[in-house]
Formats: structure tokens, C-alpha cells, sequence
């Protein structure tokens, strides 16, 4: 009875991991449609809007904008950051720039004597110093706001550079429609090639910036900012209720709470900003947490609100709950390969094996999922098949991020609070690779937990080859080689020399 029982709850709890990812799978497929289909007449409109801007405009008309850079111990970038923000192709007397530094370390240096260097060359910019972290970024933000009286604002995290059209685009974009809270741009990268890790990394953020943002924008779906490189409204910050740190991901927190007071958000795809991409495991897995985790608390304060709204449609809810939960699939992931070897040692195969092959061919088309959206992102950037070349290294990244990413949501359902770590950037590019300054602290009792999930997916793909069976094999090596290769890549790296686990 006991043996029936167990059966009836691995074959029941297999089946639920399924259909999830199924779920999600279908999301992905139903995003690069909507992108397709839509994505030649937005993009149309927007160049349109633009050039009538310019057209009705005189710079000495231009609205007033505040650019806003958040900085925290980021000594590698920061210089870049402000230079490029000062040269940006606008009425000098129609923008300012503020330095929201945070840092603890010589980045104020740095920055004292850019901004000083700035001055003297007719930038309106100064640096902002806060006496605490309260709230961290969205705190920098908010204190922001309070010194400055112009109608948009700019925001850039540290490693980007600011394209010199940036805010002619985004300011013609949001002053066309008063509804408009924000106008988010397309992440570039600065270093795409520099390893196998940002080259995996870049095709998933074009995945992103390409289908997914771009899908919701041009269908009036929820979509958010991804918290740099975007031009906000003032009043529609406010309307939303200002900045808040209560999440991990300020920046997804205050999309929603603006669209929930009826603004909308649009996304400018030809306006590239670069920017750099984690270029080692241990920074990637730093950021995957924040955001998995940010998420998760985003879904829990907002979901209630949204599925409330009478502003919202029913599309508009269900997109909402797909977007704001999509780390779940990270618990999910994790339970599927957890399951899958008492599926094929504790089930009456003659019963259950047809169900096993049906499951799996499910979890194979889900998984082609995210390689059909970047293969068709990267058709649309015109970077053709080497997105498709690029899957299998996805495939790693994805599978052996899964236990990270799954810790991080649990926290976030089991309401653990967390300070925000902010990912440290080296100034890497394709030309020349660095080793930063900063590391964040390795959690390498995660890695070692990876290490032993990764052997318990040889060993499963061990037991599923001897069943004679062999047609996905395939994704469960991906999970043994994923999950192993980020274990001993989190365990082998030395202690940081500088630990930035504290506020």
C-alpha cells in the first residue's frame, strides 16, 4: 500500500513539473509570434514619431531631462559611465546629470575628479552622496528625485555606455503620449564574445530584449523596465507611488504599480545601449539570484493588486502572472530531474513507461522553446544562425543555473529577506578581457550541492540508457553536465578579495 502510494505521489508530482514547464514552454513560442507579427509596424511608428518630434521641435524646446547614474564601488566603469553620459547629443542647457554615489572605496575619487573634469567643460552634473544605503538603489533613486525638478529622467547603471541619440529617441518617444510612464531601449554588449559564458548570456538578453519586451510592447501587454537604460516620467513615478525597496527588483515593482494607475510602458528596439555581461559563473549566479528572488517578492506584493485591477484585461492578468513567476520554472526544472530516476526505479515501467515517453517528449518541445525564440531574435538582429550554434552552451547555462535560481525563489515564497548584491563589472570588451576589482563572495556550499546533483543526473542517465531508451537522453546529460560544471566552477574559485555581501 505504501509502494502504491509513493508511486501514485512521484508519477502525480512528475506530471504537475510537466505540464508547468509545458506551460512556460508555450509562453515562449506564443512571444516570438506576437514579436513577428508585430514587430515591422511598431518599429515603423516609432521611427515615425521620432523624426515628427524633431520635425515640430527646436532644441532650445527640447523638455527638461534629469539622467540619474546609481553607482556603488564600481571603480572598473564608473569613468566610462560618465562620459558617455555627458556626451550625449542633446541641448546642453536642457539636461543634467546626477552621480547617485553610494561608494564606499576610491570610485568616489574617480568620480569627484570626472565630474569636476565635466564641469569644466559647461556638463551640469553633481555628484549625490546619501550619509546611508537606505533601501539601496531604489533609495539612490528616490533621494534622486527630490533634488531635481525635470519632467523626465534617465537612468543607467554603471556598466553601460549611453548612446549619444539616447535621449533625443526616448524623450520624441514619451512626450508623443501622455499615458507613457516609461520607454525602455534594447540591451547591447559590450564584451558578447569575450568567453562561452557572455556569448550563452547575450543570445538569452536578446531572447528577452527581442521577443519578450518587444511582444508586449507591441501588444499592449504588461511589460516592464528593466531598470537602467530607459527614460521615465516624473508624475508617473509619482502617480505609482514612487521608488520602493521592499523588493529585490525595484525597477519590475514600479513597471507594474505604473500600469496598474494606467500608464503603459513602450520599447524602443533601435536603440541599442551596451553594456557588459557578468563574464564568470559566480557573478552570473550572484545576479540570477536578485533577479529570481526579486521577482518572486514582486509577484507576492503586486499579484493580489493585478488580478484585482479593473484596468487591466484578462490577457493582460495572465501575461502579468507568466512574466512575474517565470523563475518558478527554476523549482520546476529542479524537481523534474529529482523525480526522474525514482519515475524510471520505483514505477511499473509496463504501466507507466508510455506516460514517462509522453512526459518527456512534452519537457523536449518546452525545452526547444527558449532555442526557437533566440534563433528568431537573432534572425530579427540579423545575427542569423549562430544563435541556434550557441544553444547547447545555453542549454548548460540554463540547466546549471537551475538550483541558484530555485533557492532564490523558495526565499522569496518563504519570505527570507536578502540585502541587494549588485553584480560587479570588470570594464570587459570583446577586445580585451579583466579581471575585476570586485568579486561577490562564492556560495560554495551551493556548488557543492550542484556537484552531488550532477552525479545523481549521470547516475540517472545511466539507469535510463540501460532501459534501452535513448531519445532524451540527451536533456538529462544537459542537467548532469550543467549542474556538475557549475559546482566545481563555484568551488573552485578562491576567496574574493573583496566580499560585498553587506550594505
Amino acid at each position: 500500500m505504501m509502494v502504491t502510494w509513493l508511486q501514485t505521489l512521484v508519477v502525480g508530482a512528475y506530471v504537475v513539473c510537466t505540464v508547468g514547464l509545458m506551460i512556460y514552454g508555450l509562453h515562449c513560442y506564443v512571444m516570438i509570434f506576437l514579436f513577428l507579427r508585430r514587430q515591422r509596424l511598431s518599429r515603423t511608428q516609432i521611427h515615425e514619431t521620432v523624426a515628427r518630434f524633431h520635425t515640430a521641435r527646436r532644441h532650445s524646446d527640447y523638455p527638461r531631462v534629469t539622467i540619474q547614474l546609481p553607482i556603488y564601488n564600481e571603480a572598473d566603469v564608473a569613468e566610462r559611465l560618465l562620459w558617455s553620459a555627458a556626451n550625449v547629443d542633446y541641448a546642453v542647457d536642457r539636461f543634467d546629470i546626477q552621480v547617485l554615489d553610494d561608494s564606499t572605496d576610491e570610485t568616489r575619487d574617480i568620480i569627484d575628479r570626472t565630474v569636476a573634469d565635466l564641469r569644466r567643460k559647461g556638463i551640469r552634473i553633481t555628484a549625490v552622496r546619501r550619509d546611508n544605503r537606505d533601501n539601496f538603489k531604489a533609495g539612490a533613486l528616490a533621494n534622486g528625485m527630490e533634488l531635481t525638478d525635470a519632467q523626465y529622467i534617465a537612468i543607467f547603471d554603471s556598466d553601460f555606455v549611453v548612446p549619444s541619440q539616447f535621449l533625443k529617441r526616448t524623450v520624441a518617444i514619451i512626450d508623443s503620449d501622455p499615458a507613457l510612464a516609461c520607454v525602455q531601449s534594447r540591451w547591447g554588449h559590450t564584451n558578447r564574445d569575450e568567453n562561452w559564458l557572455t556569448r550563452a548570456q547575450s543570445i538569452g538578453i536578446d531572447g528577452h530584449f527581442t521577443a519578450e519586451q518587444g511582444a508586449r510592447s507591441y501588444c499592449s501587454l504588461c511589460m516592464n523596465f528593466n531598470g537602467t537604460a530607459g527614460t521615465w516620467r516624473r508624475s508617473a513615478i509619482e502617480a505609482a507611488g514612487g521608488w520602493q525597496g521592499d523588493t529585490l527588483t525595484e525597477d519590475l515593482d514600479l513597471s507594474y504599480r505604473a500600469q496598474l494607475a494606467g500608464y503603459k510602458i513602450k520599447y524602443d528596439f533601435d536603440l541599442e545601449c551596451p553594456a557588459e555581461i557578468p563574464n564568470n559563473v559566480i557573478a552570473l549566479k550572484s545576479q540570477q539570484k536578485r533577479w529570481a528572488k526579486g521577482s518572486i517578492e514582486t509577484a507576492r506584493k503586486l499579484l493580489p493588486r493585478i488580478f484585482a485591477s479593473t484596468c487591466l484585461s484578462p490577457i493582460q492578468k495572465l501575461e502579468a502572472f507568466l512574466h512575474l513567476t517565470h523563475y518558478v520554472v527554476a523549482v520546476l526544472m529542479s524537481l523534474l530531474f529529482c523525480l526522474t530516476l525514482p519515475m524510471l526505479l520505483w514505477t511499473p515501467m509496463p504501466k507507466t513507461g508510455w506516460l514517462l515517453t509522453v512526459l518527456w517528449t512534452i519537457v523536449i518541445v518546452s525545452a526547444l522553446a527558449p532555442c526557437v525564440m533566440y534563433t528568431g531574435s537573432g534572425w530579427a538582429l540579423k545575427r542569423g544562425w549562430p544563435s541556434f550554434a550557441h544553444f547547447p552552451a545555453m542549454l548548460v547555462v540554463g540547466t546549471g543555473l537551475c538550483i541558484n535560481n530555485a533557492q532564490a525563489v523558495l526565499e522569496a515564497l518563504f519570505g527570507v529577506k536578502s540585502a541587494f548584491i549588485r553584480t560587479p563589472k570588470s570594464g570587459s570588451t570583446d577586445h580585451r578581457s579583466r579581471r575585476g576589482r570586485y568579486r561577490p563572495a562564492a556560495n560554495h556550499t551551493l556548488g557543492y550541492v550542484e556537484i552531488i546533483a550532477g552525479v545523481y543526473c549521470m547516475a540517472t542517465l545511466l539507469v535510463y540508457l540501460q532501459s534501452s531508451k535513448y531519445l532524451f537522453g540527451f536533456f538529462i546529460a544537459a542537467y548532469a553536465i550543467g549542474l556538475t560544471s557549475f559546482g566545481l566552477l563555484t568551488i573552485r574559485t578562491r576567496l574574493p578579495r573583496r566580499v560585498e555581501n553587506r550594505p
